[in-house]
Order: structure tokens, then sequence, then C-alpha cells
């Protein structure tokens, strides 16, 4: 009885120490006061003073495109990468599998870096940059998480299919894609949600006059943290909870159980 009850202790610790941060930031963007530690009241203020701010808005914007966009992409091109993966003989896929989980295991910074590097050489930084940047990075993820479900795909449901003269994408859309979507879905959710609040790798490949919001939050801190700062950081952990939210309890997580 008391492990347990020590047990719970530090496990509620630990989430106390993770979750007060941004509790005490959620409290702030309501509080009518601009002191952090003196309560004013509750107000709206802070938000609309962020939604009437052009370049909030612009950089608000810019966040969800390259977002949205790089997923989508990073997950069409990782999903063709782990079929080809799934296609190869253990040596190849131990060898690509070694490749995948570099960019994982590469500080941001270094990635950023590099990255930025590469683009200075071929063309300017800009939107298109921080885009490809984006897609490179969340192309892992959208890997590990569609190759375990070919792993557990049945093949020969496939090649059967196959051999009663199905075509190639008919088989496959009928016969492997209802077993791997969990997984792509899954993917572009992480990919989203990785490149939504990315600094590093934006930070670097960025060029003059783009920016996106957490390029925006660093920019502002240098200034001083004004009170809108604690509104647009709430509304990123909430587009941050949805999306995992989603991904761990919507369709596909259900389909899974």
């Amino acid at each position: 009885m008391l492990k347990k009850s020590a047990e719970r202790m530090y496990l509620f610790l630990i989430f106390l120490f993770l979750y007060l941060p941004i509790i005490v930031l959620i409290v702030l963007s309501f509080n009518d006061s601009k002191s952090k530690v003196q309560w004013g009241g509750f107000t709206l203020r802070w938000y609309q003073r962020l939604f009437s701010s052009s370049s909030m808005m612009e950089a608000f914007g810019t966040t969800i495109f390259v977002s949205l966009a790089s997923a989508l992409i990073a997950t069409l091109l990782g999903t063709l990468a782990a079929l080809g993966i799934d296609a190869m003989k253990k040596r190849g896929q131990a060898i690509m599998m070694g490749a995948t989980n570099i960019p994982l295991l590469n500080a941001d910074i270094v990635t950023g870096i590099s990255m930025m590097l590469l683009f200075v050489r071929f063309m300017r930084l800009g939107l298109n940059t921080v885009l490809i940047a984006h897609i490179t990075f969340n192309i892992p993820y959208v890997i590990l998480n569609v190759l375990p479900k070919l792993k557990q795909s049945n093949r020969t449901t496939y090649e059967a299919a196959l051999d009663l003269g199905a075509t190639p994408f008919y088989a496959f859309y009928k016969i492997i894609w209802p077993q791997i979507r969990p997984g792509v879905f899954s993917g572009f959710l992480m990919a989203m949600t990785m490149s939504l609040d990315d600094f590093s790798v934006t930070y670097f490949t960025k060029g003059a006059g783009i920016h996106t919001l957490s390029t925006m939050i660093y920019t502002e801190m240098r200034k001083g943290i004004r009170p809108e700062m604690y509104a647009l950081s709430t509304i990123l952990f909430l587009i941050a909870l949805v999306l995992l939210l989603f991904m761990n309890f919507g369709p596909s997580a259900r389909k899974e159980e």
C-alpha cells in the first residue's frame, strides 16, 4: 500500500513539473494585468490584440501552411519510401533503417545548419527552403509509423489478388492500403505536430522577412515578453494537444483496438 502511494506521488510530481509551467502560461494569457504575479481579473484582451496584429497573423498563416504542406508531402514520400524498404532484403532494410534513424538522433541545430549551408549554395533562403527542410526531417517519422504496419500486413493476399488478375494499384488499394492506413494517418499527425513547433531548423533555413510562430516568439522575447505571447503560446499548445488527442483516440486508434 505504501509502495503504491509512493509511486502515485512520484508520478504526480513528475506531471506537476511538466504541466505546471504550461498551466501558468495559460492563466497569464487571461490575466488582465501585465504582472506575472498579480491577478488583475479575467480578460480576452490579449487574444484580441493577437488576432488584430497583422505580423502575428501572417506568422500564424505561414506556420499552418508549412506544417500542413510539409506533413502531406512527407506522408506521401515517407509512405512510398516505407513500401520500398519493405520490399528490400534484410541487409538493405538494415542499411536504410540506419539512414532513417540518423536524422532522428541528430541534433536539430546540426540539421538546421547543414541544411542552411546546402541551401545557400544553390538557392536563396525563403519560404521554399523552410518547406523543403520541414519535409526532409518529417519523412523519417512517417517511415517509422508506416513500416511496422507493412510488417504486419499479409503479402500473400496481395500476391493472390495479382494472380487472379487484379492490377497492382487495385490490389494495393483494396488489400494493403486498409492495413497501413492507421500508420499513414499517425505519421501525418506526428509530422504535422513536429513541424508545428519546430524552431531550430526553421530559424536557420528561413530568409529575411519570413517568420513562423516559433521564430516570431524568439524574436519578440529579445524585446521583452508581451502578454500577446502568452495567448499565442496557449493557442500553439492547444493545437498540438488536439492533434495528439486525435492521434491517440481518433478513428485510426479505435480501429487498431
